[in-house]
């Protein structure tokens, strides 16, 4: 082993003692393969003697911004059929002539759209679907697009509902047909999983409704209240997967995903100008990097990431089930910057 995935390792396994998480998962490498991996702890601390492995599957959460919208989007794009900065009303019946119909692709991938802040989509619509669609698509802005550089879940929600509209597919299909289909991503996909995959899986929080810890479903309400698939999150998957995933962004000439190297390099230049904090297209330069260093970043609210930096060629995943023990992000938060140390040396 390198002394830096010496480092890592010690890092995770110490994670693992002070209960940051119960597992963890990962793993470095460049275009070609990958360098170095493990995996610590075990996924349920209730049953200590079934270790983390390699293949355990782990509820991605919002990585499922990644890997099931911002990829299907950069399909579309790349067929010339989704355009970045026309507004959305111009194309999209279901928004024209509502303020959603102002904001355009380029202003939710960036989080520059002005959409309301609130997410909590059962207490603001309800419980159907079809009513939590239209709510959504037609609720007024928060601010003016292009004011200020503002996270919020829905931008994904709606990118997931458009590519749909584009596609005519489900999101679930369409993110398997033009992504995960042509790179063999063959762990990969929405819940709820298969009793065989959810054995498999990390557990996740702590379901108040059934008093045991979620597995193989998806921990965002939001997911479960729209069946598990949606654009916030529900993507479950594993390791060498996301592997493939950053491999095939670092060197498309190796894969075929339906979205090719021009969207990868338009989504990995900062879009927000002079706003802050600075953005590139859904992803983020990594907290305590200057965005010239190139090292762009993905996190998932139950404990996982991914990291990419086109500039050394390398890739890094750290896959975890920390929202087993809490929802306070700062323990992870820490592990997660020397974890980024270590793999990239910045």
């Amino acid at each position: 082993m390198t002394p830096s995935s010496d480092g890592i390792r010690q890092l995770l396994e110490d994670g693992v003692r002070d209960k940051v998480y119960p597992g963890a998962v990962w793993g470095l490498g460049t275009a070609d393969g990958a360098l170095a991996g493990g995996a610590v702890g075990c996924p349920d601390p209730d049953r200590p003697e079934q270790k983390t492995r390699l293949d355990t599957v782990f509820d991605t959460a919002s990585l499922t911004k990644i890997l099931a919208v911002w990829s299907s989007v950069g399909a579309l794009w790349t067929d010339g059929t989704l355009p970045l900065d026309e507004p959305l009303g111009s194309f999209w019946p279901e928004v024209e002539g509502h303020p959603l119909g102002l904001v355009t692709v380029r202003n939710l991938l960036t989080h520059t759209a002005g959409l309301p802040l609130r997410a909590q989509l059962r207490n603001l619509y309800g419980t159907d679907p079809a009513a939590v669609r239209a709510g959504v698509l037609h609720e007024a802005l928060h601010r003016p697009p292009g004011e200020a550089v503002e996270y919020t879940d829905r931008a994904a929600l709606i990118l997931g509902y458009l590519a749909e509209h584009l596609s005519g597919q489900p999101l679930d299909r369409l993110a398997l047909t033009r992504t995960w289909g042509p790179l063999g991503m063959t762990g990969t996909r929405f819940g709820p999983l298969p009793a065989d995959l959810a054995a498999r899986s990390a557990p996740t929080e702590l379901d108040d409704d059934t008093g045991v810890h979620l597995q193989g479903t998806a921990h965002d309400f939001s997911a479960r209240l729209l069946g598990g698939v949606c654009g916030i999150a529900g993507v479950f998957s594993v390791l060498d997967d996301l592997a493939v995933f950053l491999r095939c962004l670092l060197d498309p000439a190796a894969c075929r995903p339906g979205f090719g190297p021009a969207w990868t390099r338009e989504s990995l230049t900062v879009q927000t100008g002079e706003l802050e904090p600075v953005r590139g297209l859904f992803w983020h330069p990594a907290p305590g990097t200057d965005p010239a260093e190139q090292v762009w970043v993905h996190y998932g609210f139950t404990g996982t990431g991914m990291w990419l930096s086109p500039r050394s060629g390398t890739w890094a995943v750290l896959l975890t089930n920390k929202l087993y023990f809490t929802r306070d992000r700062e323990p992870l938060t820490t592990i997660r910057n020397r974890f980024r140390e270590l793999a990239f040396g910045r």
